[in-house]
């Protein structure tokens, strides 16, 4: 556990915090006008190691080799290593009006630092809740100081741990526009965290297949990614198989090429799989997402009567499925991508090159 104080005053700007891996989503925007949640779980908080936020530089002023090194859509020159938190776990600051960059719906982090330390009047943090960006408190890297909680080490948790704590996370959730009421404009959508992440897969998945075919396994697998994969890879055999792989998941395909496995949602790892296995390319899923395909949560086709027992599933009615086929995110997707040796190969810089036309078929939103 740690609390993040002022470099200047010293004094405290949060609560106690336990550290996470960061989300796929956190710089996700995501359509016109949107309600979305905060991105931090209480009592978290995440580092971002990319630059963010202002200065901001045009692609022009880029040497091409700084914009190889440090993705040729990476156009923040903020210092790298802004930590994430929840707004409700900011602690002695205040707002600076001069800075609230955005007002659509909220503030977007444009004009830079817009919340100051209440002790000493330094800027320190960035609010961002505008309509269609994930809620959050960026700490400033270097206006801040993390220190340690006495008496509140905890390891992180083990995979099998993980396994019997962790949440998965719903492919469908309700989609709500900023200030509307709750009976109108809401409708379900494909989750807007599936998305990033699976566009951040697919980066993964088109890397791992050196141009050739792919096939995942079916169900909801299949309906997130094949139909991009045949769009974006050639057609005819042999293709190469990926398959779900994780704890508690033992690997049925002993000659997958793949293997989708989640990252630790504490420290980022990736699961990797014991024996020749090893050898597969691994495809990171954040752990909810991958919990949700690897185990997914079976629906009681009789209510349960009375009071609701231990071990028994709930009665709810299903939730609606979207309208639309399933689209990645196209940030995520391209900031993955230019990190990826592969992307120097001629034909994945094609793909990367024409995510507007891949949006306009529908593989993108």
């Amino acid at each position: 556990m740690f609390v993040f104080v002022c470099a200047g005053c010293g004094a405290e700007l949060t609560t106690s915090l336990s550290q996470v891996t960061l989300p796929v989503h956190a710089h996700q925007k995501y359509g016109n006008g949107i309600q979305l949640p905060v991105l931090m779980e209480p009592g978290t908080f995440a580092v971002d190691s990319d630059p963010w936020g202002p200065p901001w530089r045009t692609w022009d002023e880029f040497h091409p080799d700084e914009a190889a090194a440090r993705g040729v859509y990476a156009l923040s020159d903020g210092a790298p290593g802004a930590i994430a938190i929840a707004p409700g776990d900011a602690r002695g600051t205040l707002l600076i009006p001069e800075n609230g960059g955005g007002y659509c719906c909220g503030l977007d982090g444009t004009d830079g630092p817009n919340m100051a330390c209440e002790a000493c009047g330094m800027p320190v943090a960035t609010r961002v809740d505008d309509c269609s960006l994930w809620q959050a408190v960026w700490l400033t890297p270097n206006a801040v100081r993390r220190l340690p909680v006495e008496g509140a080490y905890a390891a992180p948790l083990s995979w099998t741990e993980v396994l019997a704590e962790g949440k998965g996370t719903p492919a469908f959730e309700p989609i709500t526009t900023w200030g509307s009421r709750p009976w109108v404009r809401r409708w379900w959508s494909w989750s807007p965290r599936w998305e990033a992440a699976a566009g951040q897969a697919l980066a993964h998945l088109l890397a791992a297949s050196k141009g050739r075919p792919v096939r995942v396994p079916d169900g909801l697998v299949e309906e997130v990614f094949q139909r991009a994969l045949d769009a974006l890879l050639p057609a005819g055999p042999p293709a190469q198989r990926a398959v779900l792989a994780g704890p508690g998941r033992p690997i049925s395909d002993v000659d997958a090429d793949i293997l989708l496995v989640p990252t630790h949602p504490q420290t980022g790892e990736v699961w990797t799989p014991p024996g020749a296995a090893a050898s597969a390319y691994p495809v990171p899923l954040p752990f909810g997402v991958w919990l949700w395909l690897a185990f997914p949560e079976p629906h009681l086709p009789i209510p349960a009567s009375g009071a609701m027992p231990d071990g028994v599933l709930r009665d709810d009615p299903p939730a609606p499925r979207p309208h639309h086929l399933f689209r990645s995110d196209p940030g995520a997707f391209q900031h993955a991508l230019v990190r990826l040796p592969a992307v120097r190969s001629p034909w994945l810089r094609e793909i990367l090159e024409n995510v507007t036309q891949h949006r306009w078929v529908g593989l993108f939103y």
